[in-house]
């Protein structure tokens, strides 16, 4: 008689439950951020559709915003952080290669011993962290899943760089996923395009860069390092990216995966209440609503004008915000896509708690 291995009883289904954010005080004008570089607020307005940006302090940590969004998310979804069976956090910021920001925060918040893990997808790592947080739902390894994107970017900004610096700002976004009885969460489209590897990076210099365990003979890192050492002699590392390369990738190949999103969660653009895309450049935006052809009735996230590009906490953030704003959106659906470095990008239809 053969033994038969005991399997978890599945959930059909997960949805987002509640959603929490934390936006730092100190807020970054345009006007700032011209003391660093030859530009104006005319210029940034233009080309990236940003007013102001949020930045914490120095006594703000990642993990001080990740538990502040995240105690609003667990009080929303009317649950205790005890009830939680996972936690996962979206960054590329924690100073900390290991342990986790997520084993720390399940400490804070009183979670202990819920699994907890950390996902580095940049500004598609809160829709990586949704993907995976309605398999572990629907396999029934879970019954409540802690989302969380959190970045603070300020920490890794040379303010005096002109491809991305003036782009940034910080913050914490989260949600609570849980089981369902109706569809929640629509299969995630998901992938990746290394080809474009280093458009957008985080490097201590070119020495530093050369010298990683990568190798110094590596294609991709060869490729990424092209100016003199002496411009970069910072030793902490700062980000830097290719625009143009970043804005056409966004634009037209994130507007396919979006149509694939809605394709893979059986609708139109015209069934949505809501679009929630990754805040990085309100142009951007714009186009892609225009490619997906959303009617006027669809409510747009333009969180960015106010916030800054947040990565892996843009979409919580502006999620939350959207539905403090906009209260005729909730319990209807919206389609989020992240796209940033790696290439990286993930994307799903979610119905709005």
């Amino acid at each position: 008689m053969s033994l038969q291995l005991k399997t978890p009883a599945t959930n059909a289904y997960s949805r987002i439950l509640g959603t929490g954010s934390f936006r730092p005080d100190v807020v970054v004008t345009n006007d700032d951020i011209c003391q660093w570089i030859d530009s104006s607020d005319e210029w940034i307005r233009q080309r990236t559709g940003i007013i102001t940006r949020h930045r914490a302090d120095a006594n703000t940590s990642v993990l001080d915003m990740a538990e502040a969004a995240s105690r609003r998310a667990l009080e929303d979804a009317g649950i205790t952080a005890e009830q939680l069976d996972t936690v996962i956090v979206a960054t590329v910021t924690f100073p900390h290669a290991t342990p986790s920001a997520a084993s720390a925060l399940t400490e804070r918040l009183g979670a202990t011993p819920a699994p907890a893990y950390d996902i580095s997808a940049a500004c598609a790592g809160y829709c990586y962290a949704v993907a995976q947080a309605d398999a572990l739902v629907r396999a029934g390894l879970a019954q409540h899943v802690l989302v969380v994107g959190v970045e603070k970017l300020s920490d890794y900004i040379d303010n005096s760089e002109r491809t991305i610096s003036f782009l940034l700002g910080d913050g914490a976004g989260a949600v609570v996923i849980g089981a369902s009885e109706v569809p929640g969460i629509s299969p995630s489209v998901w992938g990746s395009d290394g080809s474009k590897w280093n458009a957008i990076s985080m490097t201590h210099s070119q020495l530093a860069l050369r010298e990683s365990v990568l190798g110094s003979e590596n294609e991709l890192l060869e490729s990424a390092v092209d100016e003199p050492l002496e411009e970069h002699a910072n030793p902490w590392p700062t980000l830097r990216q290719d625009g143009q390369t970043v804005f056409r990738w966004a634009v037209w190949e994130m507007a396919k995966m979006a149509r694939k999103a809605l394709h893979e969660a059986g609708i139109e653009a015209e069934d949505l209440a809501a679009f929630i895309p990754h805040q990085a450049n309100m142009r951007i935006i714009d186009e892609m609503v225009k490619q997906l052809k959303l009617p006027e009735s669809v409510v747009v996230a333009r969180d960015i004008a106010e916030n800054g590009n947040t990565s892996a906490a843009s979409i919580p953030m502006a999620m939350d915000r959207m539905r403090r704003e906009h209260p005729e959106v909730s319990g209807k659906l919206a389609l989020q896509i992240g796209f940033g470095a790696g290439l990286v990008f993930g994307a799903q239809v979610v119905l709005l708690p």
